[in-house]
């Protein structure tokens, strides 16, 4: 039985719309979600990935490391608001929390289990879960419903907002510094809110699934000589071999078409919400943009243009030194304190 299949047999193919649980079944997911013991051979949690003082997500590599060393295809998306959004992963593909966190627990690359009857079976059969799991759900036996349940509320725990921004849309006089009270003005002038549209919960994402060109560029270097900065200010062409050993090795991604099968998203991603978005680099789905400087960079020549797929909505931006300056002012001045100080070890999620 699939993933997805086995998620419908549960009933967990609803929106995420659940609000956080009890207390109990808090617990329970937040152990469950740093146990090492839910991968095949005891070496990888979910939070190996996804790290709390990390934006909930993974920043020394471009994607994060799997089972027995695989570097994964796409980066860890953080997990701040992360119960928020309609839609998983960077395809799309799973509309609940509760189905998302099914997958990783048997992707052949990530905990490489079996099955989720073996996963259910592995914790029944741990001393330790006894007590929160009867705290969380009485004389119930473990099944994959349940485990599923738990990480999701967990999740939906992880809430990290009132950053500048959202205080500055919500009247607070202030709450901006004037230069990235000018970053959000040119924000709205370049038309970077029709994708990362401030929303009724200041998510900063319109949900959806564009082409940015991102999988294209990323391909162009994999298969031929290529420009890239190698420290500010200085750049070099290096070859395909050379690029390899920046980080994870190119692998083909055809994004939300691998669906759908609809020809209108090829290589199209989520679009990311802004929130916290200084504090979990590197960018884009495949990690391949280091920096906001280098998003910026891609965006002011109008993404991948030789990509034929590329969204419409792009076009080459002319950006000043002080528009970039504004810019990334209005993107720091989106991080939450709760996500600062979690990232500073200063709090505990």
């Amino acid at each position: 039985m699939t993933v997805r299949a086995l998620a419908m047999a549960l009933g967990l193919l609803a929106a995420s719309t659940a609000a956080a649980g009890a207390p109990a079944d808090v617990d329970l997911g937040r152990k469950l979600f740093f146990d090492r013991r839910l991968s095949v051979n005891g070496t990888l949690s979910c939070a190996m990935c996804h790290l709390p003082q990390q934006a909930f997500s993974s920043i020394e590599l471009r994607t994060p490391v799997g089972i027995h060393g695989v570097s994964l295809r796409r980066t860890a998306p953080g997990l701040w608001n992360v119960g928020e959004l309609p839609k998983l992963f960077w395809d799309g593909r799973s509309p609940s929390l509760e189905a998302q966190a099914l997958e990783p627990l048997v992707h052949p690359e990530e905990m490489a289990n079996p099955s989720i009857q073996a996963v259910v079976a592995r914790v029944a059969g741990l001393a330790d879960y006894r007590a929160p799991w009867r705290a969380a759900y009485g004389n119930r036996p473990p099944d994959g419903a349940a485990l599923a349940r738990a990480l999701a509320t967990y999740q939906r725990t992880l809430v990290a907002r009132g950053s500048p921004l959202e205080r500055h849309l919500a009247g607070e006089r202030g709450a901006l510094s004037p230069l990235a009270e000018r970053g959000w003005q040119r924000f709205n002038a370049l038309g970077c809110v029709r994708c990362h549209t401030p929303g009724p919960n200041a998510a900063f994402t319109d949900h959806g699934f564009h082409n940015t060109g991102v999988q294209a560029r990323s391909r162009a270097r994999a298969e031929a000589p290529t420009e890239v900065e190698l420290i500010p200010g200085v750049r070099a062409m290096v070859s395909p071999t050379e690029y390899a050993r920046f980080g994870a090795p190119f692998r083909p991604d055809e994004g939300r078409y691998e669906v759908t099968g609809a020809e209108a998203d090829r290589r199209a991603f989520r679009t990311p919400g802004l929130r916290n978005v200084a504090l979990s680099p590197p960018y884009m789905h495949d990690g391949s943009l280091a920096t906001l400087d280098a998003v910026l960079d891609h965006y002011a020549q109008g993404g991948w243009p030789a990509d034929a797929a590329l969204s419409p909505l792009l076009r080459p931006l002319t950006l000043s030194a002080d528009d970039r300056a504004a810019l990334k002012a209005l993107l720091e001045a989106l991080t939450s304190p709760r996500a600062a100080a979690v990232q500073a070890g200063a709090a505990t999620p």
